[in-house]
């Protein structure tokens, strides 16, 4: 669970850094500003390809590692 809120803390703060709101987000991103605010408090149950389009569209992105 920890790795879902660390995921959405980096996206948050990755949009704020790039100067756009949660709604300009959505929009570029194909979704609601209800999920996005989803992906970033690591609450609901956002697909995987919503997260990872979210992620790469603030420059983030998602890598799966072994541990």
């Amino acid at each position: 669970m920890d790795d879902i809120k660390t995921i959405g803390v980096s996206i948050r703060r990755a949009r704020k850094g790039a100067g756009i709101t949660q709604e300009t987000l959505a929009d570029l991103i194909g979704t609601s500003t209800r999920t996005v605010h989803a992906i970033e408090t690591g609450r609901g149950n956002p697909s995987l390809l919503t997260v990872a389009a979210a992620a790469n569209a603030v420059g983030l992105h998602l890598r799966v590692t072994d541990d």
